[in-house]
């Protein structure tokens, strides 16, 4: 029988299960150095320990950053959403193999809507771009969005970060879907792309106006066949709509087109829009304030998640907690009431 040895894992080691690996044990220095290099058994990797529930494993992950050449300067990150059924995994596919074809190598981060009831996804994105998925130059992740909101996952910043460390200058972040708090996607990138589906009714009552107004692009996918007059009747509401939105910061116009992901037409357009925007941004300075306004964003919700985690562990809480509640539901107070108390008791622990 095999010794069991150390009960805790060690911190500076991460342990790959997979046999006959010859990469068994590696340091968070040597997964940075094997990362760097491009390799995408180890991004996976990687990607795993920072979303890792567990303390240590997911420290290791973090370190792994930190021993990282920071490569996002050379990257640009494109947001994209849409409503379920305007074509995003077709589109993404199309576009995806249009920028290899020019010489990138793009990452797709797939975030699957969780359970609410179960908390589990169905994180099929591989199945769903099948083509994609087998080009050496495309790295396809799929990852549960844990009920986050902003439909992305918490840890999407971190993996974003790793997957530029590996060389991967194209970010495609794929959203759940077009929703209110949706809207967090725009926070962490540098292009904000929503899709529009027409021949849905009118074309602008199924989109939220903060979306729109966000929105650096906007397409009108599955203009073919019978649906191309329809996509172009949205494409005119949708530019009429724009010119009633405050001016971009960017300086910036939105730009408005129909595409067709199953005939290929328009994808190339798609991608020079990105550019040209890309190099807008960065000659007058905003792409390096955009970078900045990312970095303070993702610092805010790292302070409120750690105000809340040792907020939630303070001693007394847990159980001043399951006081309250028994409390308002028998009656006796009210929510404030509850809060309160709550509150009190994590303030005489700290």
């Amino acid at each position: 029988m095999a010794k069991t040895g150390k009960s805790k894992i060690d911190q500076s080691k991460v342990v790959l299960k997979r046999r006959n690996s010859r990469r068994d044990v590696l340091s968070a220095s040597q997964l940075a150095s094997q990362l760097q290099k491009g390799d995408r058994q180890t991004l996976a990797t990687c990607i795993t320990l920072v979303e890792s529930t567990n303390a240590e494993r997911n420290k290791t992950g973090l370190e792994v950053l930190k021993n990282c050449k920071r490569n996002s300067g050379k990257s640009i990150r494109i947001g994209i959403t849409g409503a379920p059924g305007a074509g995003k995994s077709t589109f993404i596919e199309e576009f995806g193999s249009y920028i290899i074809s020019l010489g990138h190598r793009v990452a797709v981060l797939a975030i699957d809507p969780s359970s609410t009831r179960s908390h589990g996804s169905i994180l099929g994105d591989k199945t769903r771009m099948p083509l994609l998925s087998a080009n050496d130059k495309a790295f396809i992740r799929p990852t549960a969005s844990g009920g986050s909101l902003g439909g992305v996952s918490a840890k999407t910043p971190e993996v974003i970060q790793l997957c530029e460390a590996a060389g991967y200058d194209v970010i495609l972040v794929e959203t759940v879907g077009v929703g209110q708090s949706e809207t967090a996607v725009h926070a962490m990138t540098d292009f904000f792309l929503l899709l529009a589906l027409a021949g849905a009714g009118d074309e602008l009552q199924g989109i939220k106006r903060g979306i729109m107004e966000m929105a650096d692009a906007i397409l009108v996918t599955k203009a073919d066949g019978d649906n191309i007059k329809r996509a172009n009747l949205a494409k005119a509401q949708i530019k009429s709509a724009l010119h009633l939105f405050p001016s971009e910061e960017s300086g910036w116009i939105p730009q408005v087109d129909s595409i067709s992901a199953l005939n290929k037409k328009g994808i190339d357009n798609a991608w020079n829009v990105v550019t040209a925007y890309q190099e807008l941004a960065r000659s007058s300075g905003y792409y390096k304030k955009k970078r900045n306004d990312q970095k303070i964003w993702w610092l805010n919700q790292l302070i409120e998640f750690e105000v809340l985690q040792n907020f939630r562990n303070a001693k007394g809480v847990q159980a001043a907690y399951t006081k309250a509640t028994d409390q308002l539901l028998k009656g006796k107070v009210g929510v404030h009431e509850a809060v309160k108390s709550i509150i009190a008791v994590s303030k005489k622990s700290g």
